[in-house]
């Protein structure tokens, strides 16, 4: 069986937009990415479940979000809602609501946008948040996460204020603050994933190499720290930060990427959600920003954005770990990776 997968990239250099490849399954090999929608800085994306595909672009000097119909073999690109500036850091579907959510990492903004008949997006509107951490990263606030809890409520990771928030979201899109939590200063909140009963979660801190986890309180909105771990080796004193968070459907294992350490972390789960860190995995590249695992979770594949290289991974459902079974797969400046089936 071939699965899909799009890789959201930087076009600073080569590449001229999102690629996409194929992961075989009985082969157990990815093609090389070939070039799909020619779009700039595509550097997160996500699809509805009508088959829109929502990305994060830059337009000269606009920055925002672009829709495209992709329920054909040719994509057809339906609009832009972008301003001028940096382009957002994340985007996240809202189904129900018919919303989209993105985060603006150097504006600090969380902005909220219609979905309309046809899949094209409206701006309805723009959140700014406020503060500042200890660490030369933390000057002033930069969101960036904004998706849905378990329960539908609107979550907000603020690496620069080390704060995530909770919001209530009306059907019309409006969002009134319900929570705070702020983890140890320096922290530098990133992604956020939970456990499949939806009373857990596990916060990734880009800045201290470090994932938290959390309890999450469906009545108000509330989360407060159970257990923090580390995400690199006790001795290592070179550069690291986390980009991505992953969980599996399970919930017994967790991931993390470390760029500079340039690994996967795999975090074994008890019954009470704790952690026990189980494996440090080389990503076979330099700085991987994101990584996904298929529908299956048989595979993981992860994209190295300084060496132009993903790597593939099988999974055993049974113990977490990974094995490496491809490397030096082709993808120019890779920053996400999106499983489309």
């Amino acid at each position: 069986m071939k699965e899909s997968i799009l890789f959201g990239t930087y076009t600073k250099k080569t590449s001229t937009g999102i690629h996409r490849a194929q992961l075989d399954t009985i082969e157990k090999k990815v093609s090389d990415a070939i070039p799909y929608i020619k779009v700039e800085n595509p550097t997160y994306l996500t699809k509805s479940d009508k088959n829109i595909l929502y990305t994060v672009s830059k337009r000269s000097e606009l920055g925002g979000l672009s829709a495209f119909d992709v329920t054909t073999d040719n994509p057809l690109f339906l609009n832009d809602v972008s301003a001028e500036g940096a382009p957002p850091a994340y985007v996240a579907v809202d189904n129900a609501r018919q919303l989209v959510y993105s985060s603006n990492y150097h504006k600090g903004l969380i902005s909220i946008s219609k979905i309309q008949a046809d899949g094209s997006l409206s701006l309805i509107s723009e959140t700014a948040n406020e503060g500042h951490g200890p660490k030369p990263e933390q000057t002033s606030s930069h969101i960036h996460f904004t998706d849905l809890t378990p329960d539908n409520r609107l979550v907000v990771c603020d690496l620069g204020t080390d704060q995530l928030l909770t919001f209530d979201v009306s059907d019309d899109g409006a969002i009134k603050q319900v929570a705070e939590y702020r983890s140890a200063p320096g922290f530098g909140s990133r992604h956020i994933v939970f456990h499949k009963n939806g009373k857990l979660a596990y916060l990734a801190g880009e800045l201290s190499s470090e994932v938290t986890l959390l309890s999450y309180n469906q009545t108000d909105g509330s989360f407060k720290e159970i257990q923090t771990l580390s995400s690199i080796p006790s001795d290592w004193d070179a550069h690291n930060g986390i980009a991505a968070i992953r969980i599996s459907k399970d919930s017994r294992f967790l991931y993390v990427s470390n760029r500079g350490h340039n690994s996967i972390a795999c975090y074994a789960l008890d019954d009470a959600g704790k952690m026990a860190l189980i494996q440090l995995i080389p990503t076979e590249g330099d700085f991987p920003r994101d990584f996904s695992l298929n529908k299956s979770e048989e595979f993981l594949v992860v994209a190295n954005q300084n060496t132009d290289n993903a790597s593939l991974f099988e999974r055993d459902s049974t113990s977490g770990k990974l094995t490496l079974l491809q490397k030096d797969i082709s993808v120019p400046e890779s920053v996400c990776v999106y499983f489309e089936n």
